[in-house]
Formats: structure tokens, C-alpha cells, sequence
């Protein structure tokens, strides 16, 4: 009987990185978050929140996108999805402080378009994107160099969701394309398809195919799906010379849960319910529901809701329990599409707590959190943004 010798294992940088005990800061996945944070029991936080903010004045201006949790929304300047958070905070170049409670993706974008000036803070370094992060620079330059040899590299513009990494907009940037929000992405890809003869979509598969085929009339057929984990994506030249839609296999871990029995199960529990989803749900979900639409057409359609109407929704947990309360005195009933209660986990890591302490750290003189993009990386990036900003 031999006994048995302890494995050799050493914890991948992924793991160490998911723990907290290594930082990537070029990562959606998350970083360490340094400095001592107020505990979430202070009954103090409201006050100190308050106390931070009026003493930093105009100098700071707190975004909050959509998804984030009600405590942070309360001391938010301005709230929107994250193109239009975004936009607001270069509206604002006397603001010397951009306090960003959104994600990573969104603060690389303030920082992108807003002055040298000014300083953008994530409160939380682990509020990542898990979509964001299924399409690295190094995967997206292979992808490339497969379309390449294809031979189609040069007929192809590539379109990136707002929802992707600052490498990932100057990537596109560098090569011809355009970035575009879930509102936009139609005009994204008329654009285009005016200047190249295929697309390629990152990092959301379902937003791509869903615009292609529900708005612009393409069939499922004319989509493939480019996967970085397999070989040439996983994908023959043929199918690539033949297909006017090349989609990164990416998704929203929110979105990509609601399914056709979720339709089909809140059509049975509430008569008469409207469905109502976002453009990054499966494609099935897509063409099942009632109306899709971005974050801020949700919003617009339940504000124009008739009175007693009843909704599902298909988006983030938050986002619908604020409407939910905001339109019960209206008798609209307002209820998440799935059974399950799901958050995005990154979002929500922006919470009271690391508000407080990065409004506090400013007021002390300290810029915790700072998110900066290079200045090669900040130049194509923009570019591609300014070509959104010009279409018509």
C-alpha cells in the first residue's frame, strides 16, 4: 500500500483572478478591489454618501447605468444605458470626477470620450462583462487572420456592440468599422453593408443575428457563428465566402437565459400579458415575444403603457423591479420573464459601500480606481465610436 503524495497543483491565474488575489486590468472578468470598504451594515452609509457628494460639489458627476442596484441609482446625477452614460459625462468637461456605477467596458468608454481633464472612477474593479470578455484582442486578430486566408478579410467590416472591451472598439476602429448600441444597430449595419460586403459582429451573436434577420430581412442561413475556442472558429472557407453575417460566439449570461418555455409558460400564468425583451436574447425568445427593444425603449413603452395593462419582461432584474414599483399606483403589472431571480453579478458588485468609499477617497484627494485606455488603443477606439456618431 503506497501513500498517497500530495498533487502539485497551482491555482490558474483565471481562479486566483475570481478570488480576488490577482489583477488583470485589461480583464471584463475582474480585479482586486484595494482600500478598506465601509461595512454594508454602517447605518451611517446614506448620510455618508450624501455628506461625500455635496462636498465634492460640481467637481464629481456619479453615472448610474440601468442594471445597478436602487441604493446606488439614489445618488446618481444622471441614469441610461451605457452609450448614452457615456455621452452625458463628455457633455460634462467641467466635471473633474466621472464616478462611473456601471461596468468596466462603460468607464473605458467615458474615459475614451471624455478630456484628459478628467478622471474616470469604476467604484468596484471587479464590475466586469462576461459578454465583453468572450472576445479578447488576441482571439479577434486570429479571427482575422482566418478571414483572411478565406480570402474575404477585405470585403468584411466589422460592427462591436457598445458591450465590448476599449481593444475590441479599436480593433474595429482599425479596421474599417463601427460600433453600435442595441438601439442602433440596425443603421450599424445598413452602414456596413455600404462599404463591404459581409460583417462581422462582436461580441453578442444574439443581438447580430436578431437585427439581421428580424430587421434587415436576411434569413438564418446567411449567419455563422465564429467559435475562438475551435479551430478557424469552427468554421470551413466555404461557409465563410458564403455567409453575409459572421457572428462571434458571444452572449449576455442575463439575457441568454430567457427561453421559448419562458414565453410560453407567462402567456399560460398571465392572459393577456405582453412580452417584452431585449435584443441580446436568443433568437427564438426574439421572434416569440410581443416587442423588443433596448433598455431605454423598454422603459418608454411601459411609460406609454396603457393603465391595467400587463407586461413581461426580458432583462435585468433591477432595471424591471424599478419599473415594476414605478408604475404599480398605474395598475400596470410589470414581471420578470423568467421564474428565476437573475441579477448580473458583475453589475450589482457596484453597491453602497464601495460608493461611499471611492466618493470618500476623492473628497480626501485620493483617485482610487481610475480607469485610463492608452493613447494608441483611446485613438482607434474613438474612431469607430465617431463613425456611430455620424450615422445618419
Amino acid at each position: 500500500m503506497t501513500t498517497a503524495q500530495p498533487l502539485d497543483v497551482q491555482p490558474t491565474p483565471l481562479a486566483l483572478l475570481l478570488l480576488g488575489r490577482e489583477a488583470d486590468p485589461r480583464s471584463e472578468r475582474g480585479v482586486e478591489c484595494p482600500g478598506d470598504l465601509p461595512a454594508p451594515s454602517d447605518p451611517d452609509l446614506v448620510a455618508r454618501a450624501r455628506a461625500a457628494k455635496e462636498k465634492l460639489g460640481d467637481k464629481v458627476f456619479v453615472l448610474g447605468h440601468h442594471y445597478q442596484r436602487d441604493e446606488v441609482i439614489e445618488f446618481a446625477d444622471v441614469t441610461g444605458d451605457s452609450f448614452k452614460l457615456a455621452r452625458d459625462a463628455a457633455a460634462r468637461p467641467d466635471a473633474e470626477y466621472i464616478v462611473f456605477c456601471g461596468v468596466h467596458f462603460m468607464a473605458e468608454s467615458a474615459d475614451i470620450l471624455t478630456t484628459e481633464a478628467q478622471q474616470v472612477v469604476l467604484p468596484d474593479l471587479a464590475a466586469g462583462c462576461s459578454m465583453a470578455d468572450m472576445a479578447t484582442a488576441e482571439q479577434v486578430a486570429e479571427c482575422w487572420e482566418v478571414l483572411t486566408e478565406a480570402g474575404v478579410a477585405e470585403a468584411t467590416v466589422p460592427v462591436s456592440y457598445m458591450n465590448s472591451s476599449a481593444d475590441i472598439k479599436a480593433f474595429t476602429g482599425k479596421h474599417g468599422g463601427t460600433i453600435c448600441t442595441s438601439s442602433n444597430a440596425k443603421r450599424a449595419l445598413e452602414w456596413a453593408f455600404q462599404q463591404g460586403q459581409k460583417v462581422l459582429f462582436l461580441p453578442d451573436q444574439h443581438l447580430g443575428r436578431n437585427t439581421a434577420v428580424r430587421d434587415m430581412g436576411m434569413s438564418l442561413e446567411d449567419c455563422v457563428v465564429y467559435n475562438p475556442h475551435k479551430p478557424n472558429g469552427g468554421l470551413t472557407p466555404e461557409q465563410l465566402r458564403a455567409a453575409t453575417m459572421i457572428l462571434w460566439r458571444g452572449h449576455c449570461s442575463v439575457h441568454g437565459r430567457f427561453s421559448l418555455d419562458s414565453v410560453n409558460d407567462v402567456r399560460e400564468r398571465i392572459p393577456g400579458v405582453n412580452v417584452l425583451v431585449h435584443p441580446e436574447c436568443k433568437h427564438e425568445v426574439v421572434a416569440a415575444a410581443d416587442y423588443v427593444g433596448s433598455t431605454e425603449y423598454i422603459i418608454k413603452a411601459l411609460e406609454a403603457a396603457p393603465a391595467g395593462s400587463k407586461w413581461a419582461i426580458g432583462t435585468e432584474l433591477n432595471l424591471v423591479r424599478r419599473l415594476a414599483n414605478r408604475f404599480a399606483d398605474q395598475g400596470k403589472e410589470i414581471v420578470f420573464l423568467d421564474k428565476t431571480v437573475c441579477f448580473c453579478s458583475t453589475m450589482n458588485r457596484i453597491d453602497l459601500p464601495h460608493l461611499v468609499w471611492a466618493l470618500e477617497s476623492l473628497v480626501a484627494g485620493k483617485v482610487v480606481n481610475r480607469i485610463q485606455v492608452d493613447q494608441e488603443t483611446e485613438h482607434f477606439a474613438k474612431l469607430a465610436l465617431e463613425r456611430m456618431l455620424a450615422l445618419p
